[in-house]
């Protein structure tokens, strides 16, 4: 309910009503562990069964295409998703015939989610060319478009950017059109990024190293702003986060769980890039936490993360009172959410239902 004033001039009365709202239904997406492609089927069949809308996969230590062909086939029901593949470690030329072939194998339900990842693996894992990432990222989303443009119209590809330069397309190398638009959505931290998907994404995945400050304070802001600069609104943009959760059955398995979640906290506060959020709330950890992964000193980072640190980035509760905190945290916040962390293992199918279908209620 959204609860309005109006005042009289000249008078001491004020006069307040509610209106009513249609708050947006949080969509629950399964975020698929590496797997090869026939474990992707399996799990994005019981995450169908589960009730979950979407399925995403990571660039991590598998390809994050792949497994989104099977997922699509055994689950025809779901959206898919990558969260995100890795942009720069492909010419955006690769990248557009996948989208369009998972686009048109998944009749439209194919979201391309894509990030920028650091300087040190685009260049020393992947053997890529490196530049600012902020306007490099904003030059392959317009490419994208400029090629999928080009396979639709049948007009002559002609793009030239800074870093990209397409003007060869020939009929014999152009795919059949499709129905389907492409929704790009992009990953990012800093309000550079945040900015970029106000303009021209139509979503946005909110890193899991947040906080509900942090997105009030910088994230929204800047994608407001950048929302605003191109005649849109935040509205525009759907916002989408796998989130890191402490949970269990008990106070034990809680506190179990926090523990494993510090660790993640402490990893991803290490990261430079990521010291926006630490710098929001005044925790002054982040040089030592770099300086001692510089060393390899993994074991100790957790010992830097304060419990307050934890309950900031990661939702804390215990499973019959998750789905409210999530909601409490989240709702109005974000359009799609996920689950970072595992949930106790002991949880069969029925309890996950119930927790995403309550998850899910407006």
């Amino acid at each position: 309910m959204l609860l309005s004033r109006f005042s009289v001039p000249g008078c001491r009365i004020r006069i307040l009503w509610c209106l009513p709202t249609s708050e947006p239904v949080l969509k629950v997406d399964y975020y698929l562990p590496p797997s090869p492609p026939g474990v992707a089927a399996e799990l994005a069949q019981r995450a169908a069964r589960i009730g979950f809308d979407g399925v995403f996969t990571a660039e991590t230590n598998r390809d994050p295409f792949l497994p989104l062909v099977a997922a699509g086939a055994a689950a025809p029901d779901l959206e898919l998703g990558t969260a995100i593949a890795v942009a720069f470690a492909r010419s955006p030329m690769t990248v557009a015939h996948t989208a369009w072939d998972l686009a048109e194998m998944s009749d439209g339900r194919f979201l391309l989610g894509l990030g920028t990842q650091v300087r040190a693996h685009v260049t020393r894992r992947f053997s890529m060319p490196w530049s600012n990432p902020g306007p490099r990222m904003r030059e392959y989303l317009a490419a994208l478009r400029a090629i999928w443009g080009a396979w639709r119209s049948g007009e002559p590809l002609r793009f030239e950017g800074e870093n990209y330069r397409f003007t060869l397309m020939t009929p014999f190398f152009t795919p059949a059109p499709i129905p389907h638009e492409i929704p790009l959505y992009i990953a990012g931290v800093g309000e550079y990024m945040c900015r970029l998907a106000g303009e021209v994404c139509d979503g946005f995945h909110v890193h899991p190293f947040h906080t509900r400050r942090y997105i009030d304070e910088v994230t929204l802001p800047a994608m407001a702003a950048g929302a605003a600069a191109a005649g849109r609104s935040l509205d525009d943009v759907e916002r989408c986060c796998a989130v890191l959760v402490a949970t269990g059955r008990s106070d034990a398995e809680v506190a179990a769980a926090v523990d494993a979640v510090r660790l993640q906290v402490a990893f991803y506060a290490s990261t430079p890039a990521y010291r926006g959020v630490l710098e929001t709330h005044g925790w002054e950890v982040g040089p030592r936490l770099s300086a001692m992964s510089r060393r390899g000193d993994w074991e100790s980072l957790p010992d830097l993360v304060s419990d307050e640190m934890v309950r900031e980035v990661a939702v804390v509760a215990p499973v019959d009172r998750l789905a409210a905190a999530i909601k409490a945290r989240y709702a109005g916040i974000l359009q799609r959410f996920g689950f970072y962390t595992p949930l106790p293992p002991d949880l069969d199918e029925e309890g996950w239902a119930g927790l995403v279908a309550e998850i899910q209620e407006g």
